[in-house]
């Protein structure tokens, strides 16, 4: 039984420091290229085709820099487009701070310039039309969403002097993310024109100043397809593996902790997916159309989806099949879906993620109350009887095989469950681990505020009271349990407490939360149960 037991909770902080570290090989930042990688990439080429325009080397930053940018807003995006091929420079979320502490300053999403660029490009490929390094023009400097108005329409335009016209047009709507972009080309000339469009995402690697060095997550780009469903590509894998595959009804993004840049093509068109690793640090995902003739005298509009924003799960599922997936709960997804679903549920009827947890351990424990009160009988009439296996002990304390047979001999007599300590413990990893995804994953609780100290349940505790709370939380529980008779294994249990709370100290307040209150329920639950079994014994004995 001590053994089962000991094993039980090496596993578990086994578990604590598996989870940490396989979160740091999937999701951890890879190292920066060396140069002289960077320097073989060539130029910068955009598109993986024998049809690609010429395109200079300079990187994008700089171009960017050398045009005015228009300035857009919304009630949810501040964007600021620039007239060098109408690519998206900078992008605010205006419902997310940078920081708990700095609620005024809103989170930057998108950026033009290094550390931390990520830039949103599109273009079309042909005979002298445009590429996102075409200057374009557009009747005014900045567009707001006004007052009682629901769209927000924002047109630049380019022309060769020759009959070509190209109008690049970005839809906003009102509490959307989630941007129509036209690239509407007119052929006013006396010759068909031949053309593709192309949507890409570049950045650099993403790094986090505000972000504690314990909690690592995934920056790189992702597509999905019906084929191959989800797919992840590491920046650092782009250059050994460069993707260029036909797909329909899937899409292209680039993500980090919490947000993403997305291009969703239109349903039942096949496009060609592509990656590439540019110099200076640069990688791109991107995507281009079938090869179309427009005649002289028609117009062809290429209508694509952008999304710019957080990883809300509800409204992802609603835009384009599989978006959803970019919020990651590993390999538990399928318990830490309903976790969520619960959570958020939850949240709705109190206003509060902590409460909402809170509520979560309660409904759990209740869920779980049969089980937990065997085990805790179990572990109560083996505390009772501890006195009569020390006495085994004492009679066969050099034959360990005669000591282990009468101990269990003991057990059936006394209808004793050795393993029934465990049970709540095993009960509880899988949540524990789902939880943990939940927490990290999930853009809903990012900075949530609970009470008193604690202004976000996704980051560790600043003063790590909580984790000594939990910490204090077990070494009462284990003093409720019979101890081992093995003098190393009573110290090792004793240590655990301190092990667990420094575990504990660098995972997210939330799961602290979770862990502290499902504690003290079975503190109480286990309470009570050895208090009943002692008055039961003490009756029978009067």
């Amino acid at each position: 039984m001590d053994n089962q037991r000991l094993i039980l909770f090496i596993a578990l902080a086994a578990v604590l420091f598996l989870l940490y570290e396989s979160w740091m090989q999937d999701y951890g930042r890879p190292a920066p290229m060396p140069v002289a990688q960077q320097q073989t990439q060539g130029p910068e080429t955009q598109l993986p085709t024998a049809e690609l325009p010429a395109v200079s080397a300079t990187p994008s930053e700089t171009l960017l820099a050398e045009v005015e940018l228009i300035r857009v807003e919304t009630d949810v995006l501040r964007l600021e487009i620039s007239l060098r091929g109408g690519t998206i420079a900078n992008a605010w979320l205006l419902d997310y701070a940078v920081t708990p502490d700095r609620p005024e300053e809103r989170f930057q999403l998108l950026k033009a310039t290094p550390p931390n660029l990520f830039i949103v490009q599109s273009g079309l490929i042909g005979d002298q039309l445009p590429t996102h390094d075409a200057l374009f023009t557009a009747s005014q400097r900045q567009y707001v969403l006004q007052p009682g108005a629901d769209r927000l329409e924002i047109v630049l335009e380019w022309t060769n002097g020759a009959g070509l016209v190209v109008k690049k047009i970005y839809t906003l709507s009102r509490g959307s993310y989630l941007i129509e972009v036209r690239q509407v080309l007119e052929n006013q000339g006396a010759s068909p024109v031949t053309a593709r469009a192309y949507h890409q995402l570049q950045r650099t690697e993403y790094h986090d100043p505000n972000e504690t060095r314990f909690i690592s997550t995934f920056t790189g780009a992702v597509y999905y397809s019906p084929e191959d469903k989800y797919k992840k590509l590491k920046l650092e894998d782009i250059p050994k593996s460069k993707l260029e595959r036909p797909v329909t009804d899937g899409w292209i993004a680039m993500m980090q902790h919490y947000f993403l840049a997305a291009w969703i093509p239109p349903r039942g068109v096949q496009e060609t997916f592509y990656t590439k690793a540019l110099s200076s640090g640069r990688y791109l995902i991107g995507k281009y159309s079938p090869l179309l003739t427009i005649a002289p005298g028609a117009t062809h509009s290429f209508t694509d989806r952008l999304f710019i924003g957080p990883k809300l799960q509800n409204t992802l599922e609603r835009i384009a099949p599989g978006l959803d997936l970019v919020v990651d709960y590993g390999w538990l997804t399928v318990i830490a879906k309903p976790i969520f679903w619960l959570l958020s549920w939850i949240h709705l009827v109190v206003g509060n993620w902590g409460w909402a947890i809170i509520i979560m351990t309660i409904l759990i424990k209740l869920a779980f109350y049969k089980l937990s009160e065997s085990s805790y009988r179990s572990m109560a009439h083996l505390r009772q009887v501890m006195p009569r296996i020390q006495a085994l002990k004492d009679r066969y304390g050099d034959d360990k095989q005669r000591f282990n047979q009468e101990m269990m001999r003991l057990y059936q007599t006394e209808k004793i469950n050795p393993l029934g300590g465990c049970l709540p413990i095993l009960v509880q990893i899988p949540v524990f681990i789902a939880l943990y995804w939940v927490l990290l994953e999930s853009v809903e609780m990012r900075q949530a505020p609970f009470m008193l100290w604690l202004n976000n349940l996704s980051a560790p505790d600043p003063y790590y009271i909580l984790p000594l709370i939990m910490g204090v939380s077990m070494f009462v529980q284990q003093r409720l349990n019979p101890p081992p008779p093995d003098p190393i294994q009573a110290k090792i249990f004793m240590a655990m407490p301190v092990i667990f709370t420094v575990f504990f100290a660098f995972f997210p307040s939330g799961l602290v939360l979770y862990w502290t209150v499902n504690n003290l329920l079975s503190i109480a639950q286990q309470w009570k149960i050895t208090r009943d079994i002692e008055r039961e014994l003490a009756k029978r004995r009067h």
